[in-house]
């Protein structure tokens, strides 16, 4: 008896750290995503619709388009690239959700380096 619940007990530990993923919740409306870049907070504000991400960092506006792959994961395509950078599409991957907003992975397209932020909705 005493192996039998020795057995169980990882799946008992793990049942219970369940991490929220509501990504409906996060398919449209306005976000902020904070980095750091070059040893200095950068806030980043969009807006979010089913097919568009309208995005003002440092003073500039960009849209993208999003194409869902599923709940969690989209696409991004800026529309207007200005050079081969902006060309890359982004793929984006909602890892976990909670009341306040969401932590996510990204990378280019094709690219195996991920990075890793955490948006807040603010409206």
């Amino acid at each position: 008896m005493k192996k039998i619940a020795l057995a169980l007990l990882p799946f008992v530990l793990t049942s219970c750290y369940n991490q929220e993923r509501n990504c409906n919740d996060y398919k449209t409306g306005k976000f902020e995503f904070t980095q750091e870049i070059n040893g200095k907070p950068m806030k980043s504000v969009f807006e979010r619709t089913e097919n568009q991400q309208i995005e003002t960092f440092n003073g500039k506006t960009d849209t993208a388009s999003i194409r869902w792959i599923n709940n969690c994961e989209f696409v991004l395509q800026k529309i207007h690239p200005k050079n081969m950078q902006d060309k890359k599409a982004i793929s984006m991957k909602i890892l976990t959700t909670n009341a306040k907003g969401y932590t996510f992975e990204y990378s280019f397209v094709g690219d195996t380096k991920k990075q890793k932020g955490t948006v807040t909705k603010i409206d």
